[in-house]
């Protein structure tokens, strides 16, 4: 199935700027939609949709840094820039440790800001194909038998079929079989893609821990 098309999400409560915004963004090529507030951006938000928020921090009602909580709450892995003025800077910095990429002090260039979002969505692309990678590891981890999976994490710690048959008190011969089952299940060519499957799948449960 295709990915949809990276879109620039612009979350400011002054009209003037989202249009401006909104202009800017166009004049790349680049899909773009503007929201008056960060309550208006949360009912149409769609986790599925690749691309990046501009965000301005100072807005009345939900502020951006409440917008950012409430989205991170939501498991949201859009990257965000803050758009911030100058008094604003310690909250930007305060943003980008709770997860924002990104905060530009205005007045900014229109170049550095373009400059960002084609950043921030080469961040989201490689973290969306990361994320797909390891949902199909974990659904060919969850097809192993338990007997599988011990073998599996056996020969990932590099331990030969004799020794893995001595430990599990088999014959290597049935270690032969089920390595062969992993090695279908796990729809890998080689050893060592299996081997760097078990990693991936390890790293990013730890990760996300």
């Amino acid at each position: 199935m295709d990915r949809p098309n990276p879109t620039v999400f612009v979350v400011d409560d002054d009209e003037a700027v989202r249009r401006s915004l909104e202009a800017l963004v166009k004049s790349v090529g680049l899909n773009v939609e503007t929201f008056a507030s960060g309550q208006e951006f949360l009912a149409a938000y769609n986790p599925d949709r690749p691309g990046c928020l501009v965000l301005d921090i100072r807005m009345p009602g939900m502020s951006g840094t409440e917008l950012q909580e409430s989205l991170r709450q939501r498991g949201c892995i859009l990257p965000i820039i803050i758009i911030t003025g100058h008094g604003d800077v310690p909250i930007a910095v305060h943003a980008m440790k709770h997860g924002a990429v990104d905060f530009i002090e205005k007045p900014f260039s229109k170049q550095l800001l373009l400059d960002r979002i084609h950043e921030a969505i080469t961040r989201d692309e490689r973290a969306r194909t990361q994320s797909g990678r390891q949902a199909r590891i974990q659904s060919r981890l969850a097809t192993l038998t338990p007997r599988e999976r011990q073998v599996l994490n056996l020969v990932a710690e590099g331990k030969p079929n004799k020794r893995i048959a001595a430990e599990l008190g088999v014959s290597k011969k049935t270690v032969e079989v089920h390595r062969s089952h992993v090695m279908r299940k796990m729809q890998a060519g080689s050893l060592a893609e299996v081997v760097e499957q078990v990693v991936t799948a390890k790293y990013y449960a730890t990760a996300g821990n």
